[in-house]
């Protein structure tokens, strides 16, 4: 969908330009004199002014969200190896726990990059029909199966009390952690926003179009002006969607994560 939007804002830029340089050869001469053109230049100058503090503007709020959704992707697979390591410690009554999270971290993978080589953790769900974005409901009870399993758990002297508290708050920085990375995957910029910035550029283009001379060199110019420009909104598109596209957030960290848990010790398989 993004080489979508990216090729849809080429042709709509070109396509400005294109008008703009036919609109130059059909209007007559009187319309090209030094007084009209002043006043072409200076809404031209308006708009392009305007346009670049936009397009600066969400580029980097673009990136700031990405760079977000990638560092709690990062914090949410580190919560999720310490939770495991934490029920490990509490010994082999939460060996049922252990798999349900090695489950749960398993499906998590395979369905937000479905792309990709799914791990197989046995008894996992199936995900084929799962959405990219938001919660599921499948995968939330899986979860939350491993916080009633460790609810449950009763300690058996001072230290298994400590270890248990320690998991429990472990559990809860995990789901923190989960919650922040669903709220990631929704895209930021909404569609008439980005169709609003899409009209005010093929307006700067249009005027382009209609003041430069009919040469070669300048044609040229323009044209990479307009392959630039649509890769900037290209770019806005891409970052605002973190686990899609060409820039999208990487799976190392959860299979990581989840090769950790497989590691040896009690309860892995």
């Amino acid at each position: 969908m993004e080489f979508a939007y990216g090729m849809a804002f080429l042709i709509l830029f070109s396509a400005s330009a294109l008008a703009g340089l036919a609109l130059r050869h059909r209007l007559p001469d009187e319309h090209f004199s030094k007084e009209n053109m002043e006043a072409v230049r200076l809404v031209t100058s308006l708009l392009v002014t305007f346009a670049a503090l936009i397009l600066s503007l969400q580029l980097s709020n673009a990136r700031s969200s990405f760079d977000t959704a990638n560092s709690d992707r990062s914090t949410y697979a580190a919560r999720l190896a310490g939770l495991d390591q934490c029920l490990r410690d509490l010994g082999n009554s939460l060996n049922s726990a252990r798999l349900e999270l090695r489950q749960y971290t398993a499906a998590v993978i395979a369905s937000t990059w479905p792309n990709e080589d799914r791990p197989k953790v046995e008894g996992m769900p199936d995900t084929t029909h799962m959405a990219l974005r938001g919660e599921n409901p499948a995968l939330s009870k899986l979860f939350d199966e491993v916080g009633m399993a460790l609810a449950s758990y009763s300690p058996s002297g001072v230290r298994d009390s400590a270890v248990s508290k320690r998991c429990q708050a472990s559990f809860d920085m995990a789901q923190q952690a989960r919650w922040a990375v669903i709220e990631d995957t929704h895209a930021r910029s909404g569609i008439f926003f980005i169709i609003i910035i899409a009209f005010w550029l093929s307006l700067v283009f249009l005027s382009f179009g209609l003041q430069i001379p009919a040469k070669r060199l300048t044609a040229v110019v323009l044209a990479i002006g307009v392959v630039s420009i649509s890769s900037v909104m290209f770019v806005i598109v891409d970052l605002d969607l973190p686990y899609r596209g060409l820039f999208s957030i990487s799976s190392a960290s959860m299979r990581e994560a989840l090769k950790d848990m497989e590691s040896s010790g009690p309860g892995s398989q």
